[in-house]
């Protein structure tokens, strides 16, 4: 159990899961989980705010898919909301931002309407996997691919 906690933080639901796993007994479990939180080796508002800051910086995910995964992990909606709290709306879009001023770096033929029509729907489509809000993705999308293209050399 204790090599679970090791390889990287958990919640308690999913060292729960581990120790149903495992077959020990539903009260057994819930004593052992107790008394790691007791000893603070858990703890769900720890690993929610870590959660939020690794996922939110490397994956540049936005507070709706933070939300589910943490969800999946057994974080209730309370402390999944003040884990969020640390992202602010500035953060969140600046990550969209990011991620599709990249996608374009390569991007060509966006003079062509068909071509640019074609990129606008791949990049909101990226961002709403990643959790962005469809009118959000669309207008950083549509901002981004309306820049690369009064850029002198197309090139975003």
């Amino acid at each position: 159990m204790l090599r679970q906690l090791t390889n990287s933080p958990k919640s308690r639901l999913q060292l729960s899961r581990k120790l149903a796993e495992r077959n020990i007994p539903e009260d057994v479990a819930e004593a052992v989980l107790d008394r790691f939180e007791e000893v603070r080796l858990i703890d769900d508002a720890e690993f929610a705010d870590m959660w939020v800051r690794s996922r939110a910086q490397t994956r540049k995910l936005a507070k709706g898919a933070l939300r589910r995964e943490l969800a999946e992990k057994g974080i209730d909606q309370e402390t999944a909301a003040g884990a969020l709290e640390q992202l602010s709306d500035e953060d969140e879009e600046a990550s969209a931002r990011e991620l599709v001023e990249r996608k374009l770096r390569n991007a060509r033929g966006l003079e062509d309407r068909a071509e640019r029509d074609k990129a606008v729907r791949r990049l909101a489509s990226m961002l709403a996997r990643k959790g962005y809000q469809p009118s959000q993705a669309f207008r950083i999308v549509g901002e981004a691919v309306d820049a690369s293209l009064e850029k002198p050399d197309g090139k975003a």
